[in-house]
């Protein structure tokens, strides 16, 4: 308000106060058909045991990167659970799963009150944000903004959350070296009283066993068979368009890429003998509980944006920034995206929908916004809720380790946004 009158802007911002709040509802209906499909298609696959096999997967590299957690402890499978539900992109699953990871971890904990190296580790790969699922809101704002290629930022988002995990993974281990060095864990924590557990209980948290039965050799061919068929059609209009002068491999990955998603997560339902529709409807309800739920968020923190915009002030610290962070690769347009990722999700993924309709969702900026969306976590707010379900109150390293997590996906997906759309 002060910038506007300083600035003779206060039509602008009067004007932004209405608008604003109305694009968020306009947002939200455009999101909600597609929140409601792709969320049913994701409860089909995961009823068809997509979810158990990711888990069965990881269990051998989970095994080397916490040594000092038993294999059949209930946190074990907590903790393998709830990183296959984040590669699927399943977050509202990953929660729960965490939730009770970390309590189980309290209780292996010697020193109650202070994050356990484990608890430090698995908090630092979580904020990292490792997936391998395309972000759907991020894509479903991109199309809703007229993106003529709304998956066109999944490939930076991989390479930039592959290097923020890593780099959390790295971070944890030399600064638990450090940690142990310097002597700074003389200090010890101090137990309270037994609050109540997550609605979780250990009987929940084991590794499933997927479908309950093998699939018949008769579906084994039909679920092969259509597989194969869209294989050879891929392969098909991949030689079609080697030979038009216009095509490339490029477009025919782009209109082809949703359409196998779909296809796999249907096939992995028919291979774990889902009821299908049933499934796909009760995941939907879930999509539309989502939808409903951002709502408040995005309706507040696009009026802010919008009146911060429209003000003047947002052009005023671009102005500030942008010769520091443009030389690193980074327009200053972009930063208040980086800032915002870690503190708040719906805060950032607003921030993301403003920048996408004034910049477009297919200009450098858009394409960088969108990666940085997918690179990392909400950082604080992990941290928040999973050091208060164990009731931790020195976190030792874990926030440095995660906040050079953050570094690493914002850095990544700005290089990587270079590499493709420089």
């Amino acid at each position: 308000m002060l910038v506007a009158g300083f600035t003779g802007r206060m039509e602008e911002t009067y004007q932004s106060i209405l608008d604003g709040p109305r694009e968020a509802v306009d947002l939200v209906i455009g999101l909600v058909g597609g929140m409601v499909l792709f969320l049913g298609l994701m409860n089909v696959a995961r009823a068809g045991g997509l979810l158990a096999w990711l888990a069965r997967t990881l269990h051998p590299l989970m095994r080397r990167l916490f040594p000092d957690v038993p294999a059949d402890h209930p946190a074990m499978s907590a903790m393998i659970l709830n990183l296959a539900s984040n590669i699927l992109g399943l977050g509202n699953a990953a929660t729960p799963f965490g939730l009770k990871a970390m309590v189980e971890l309290r209780k292996l904990n010697a020193r109650p009150g202070v994050a356990s190296d484990s608890m430090a580790l698995f908090l630092a790969i979580n904020t990292s944000s490792v997936t391998l699922m395309p972000p759907l809101g991020t894509m479903l704002v991109r199309e809703a903004a007229g993106s003529s290629d709304p998956l066109g930022f999944w490939v930076p988002t991989l390479i930039a959350t592959t290097c923020s995990t890593v780099t959390a993974v790295v971070a944890c281990l030399l600064l638990r070296r450090l940690w142990r060095a310097r002597g700074w864990d003389g200090h010890a924590g101090v137990e309270e009283t037994e609050a109540e557990e997550p609605a979780l209980s250990a009987a929940h948290a084991t590794i499933p066993e997927g479908p309950a039965e093998p699939m018949s050799r008769a579906r084994r061919l039909l679920v092969s068979g259509i597989a194969l068929a869209l294989l050879a059609a891929l392969v098909l209009e991949v030689a079609r368009s080697a030979g038009a002068p216009d095509g490339s491999l490029r477009n025919v990955l782009r209109d082809w890429l949703l359409p196998l998603l779909v296809a796999f997560f249907l096939l992995v339902g028919l291979a774990g003998r889902v009821k299908v529709y049933e499934a796909a409807v009760a995941g939907g309800r879930e999509g539309l509980e989502v939808a409903l739920r951002i709502v408040p968020f995005l309706v507040v923190i696009l009026g802010a944006v919008a009146m911060f915009r429209a003000s003047g002030a947002l052009d005023l610290l671009i102005g500030i920034l942008d010769p520091v962070t443009r030389p690193l690769g980074m327009p200053g347009e972009a930063l208040p995206m980086a800032l915002l990722r870690p503190l708040s999700g719906s805060g950032a993924f607003g921030v993301m929908s403003e920048i996408l309709k004034t910049h477009g969702p297919d200009s450098f900026i858009g394409m960088l916004v969108s990666a940085f969306q997918g690179s990392t976590e909400t950082t604080f707010y992990v941290l928040a809720i999973y050091f208060g379900a164990a009731r931790v109150r020195a976190g030792r390293y874990t926030l440095a380790a995660c906040l050079a997590a953050d570094v690493a996906g914002i850095s990544a997906a700005t290089a990587a946004t270079h590499l493709f759309f420089g």
